[in-house]
């Protein structure tokens, strides 16, 4: 099965490695912008992994919601497009695609800057780490990305090098289930493929809510696991983006984006 396979079962919502990645690897009790950090400016990458990577994917700021983020991604062109998943060496590249959700935040930060100017900002499930970068962008005094491939984590310090930014701290552990951190906003991005991955995802953010008063933001093309999920009556839409045409093809004909506020009515119960 070549990339786009696997890809496929994953907008379809039948992968669930990922989620099961995802569910196993729980945080730790107590998270710390500098102690959760195994990324931070400076330090240096592995040079075969940046060799591989800058040989094996494709920049492009095309196809996407914010043309102003220039990402490495993998694309038509790239050699592991058409190979084997089990060619390629590490775990698998979810990273290594813009999806949906995450260009909706990204695009709706970058638009509107007060959104993140001068507040602490959790990217969950970063990926290629573009909302990130999108919030760096747009004026963030203090941006986490989090992503449990370390390979992501790579790859975002290669994107952030490509838009001449400093490397944001970047955390692999699953923070999913910690004790809630003092940010003030949360975003993520895609991250509803998996009926109970979304369970703990709704669990922890209500607990971030109550306990820290955070703002959540949440983007989704409109999948079928988020939108049938108890979640979607605690959301109200921001904002919907028509997506391009290179993405709307790539994503099995989803047309448009949403970023969602998340406003649980009951957040002051228990968690």
């Amino acid at each position: 099965m070549a990339f786009r396979g696997w890809k496929r079962l994953l907008l379809l919502g039948t992968q669930n490695t990922f989620a099961k990645a995802w569910r196993s690897r729980r945080g730790g009790p107590s998270l710390r912008w500098k102690r959760c950090c195994h990324w931070s400016a400076g330090k240096s990458l592995d040079p075969e992994v940046r060799a591989f990577l800058e040989e094996n994917t494709e920049v492009t700021s095309s196809g996407h919601l914010t043309p102003e983020i220039r990402l490495r991604l993998l694309t038509p062109r790239c050699r592991f497009w058409r190979e084997k998943p089990d060619l390629w060496p590490y775990g698998d590249p979810f990273w290594a695609i813009y999806w949906p959700g995450g260009q909706a935040l990204s695009r709706y930060i970058l638009d509107n800057p007060c959104v993140v100017k001068g507040r602490s900002v959790l990217d969950l499930g970063s990926g290629c780490g573009a909302t990130a970068i999108a919030a760096v962008m747009s004026g963030a005094s203090q941006v986490l990305a989090n992503d449990i491939d370390p390979i992501a984590g790579t790859a975002m310090i290669l994107n952030c090098e490509l838009n001449h930014l400093n490397p944001f701290p970047i955390t692999i552990k699953n923070i999913i289930n910690s004790e809630a951190g003092n940010w003030d906003l949360i975003v993520l991005g895609d991250m509803f493929y998996d009926e109970q991955l979304a369970d703990d995802l709704h669990h922890w953010l209500r607990k971030c809510i109550r306990m820290q008063q955070t703002e959540v933001l949440i983007g989704d093309p409109g999948r079928y696991q988020f939108l049938s999920h108890s979640i979607r009556s605690h959301l109200h839409k921001v904002i919907e983006y028509s997506l391009p045409e290179y993405t709307r093809q790539e994503n099995n004909g989803l047309t448009s984006s949403i970023v969602w506020s998340y406003q649980p009515s009951n957040s002051l119960e228990d968690c």
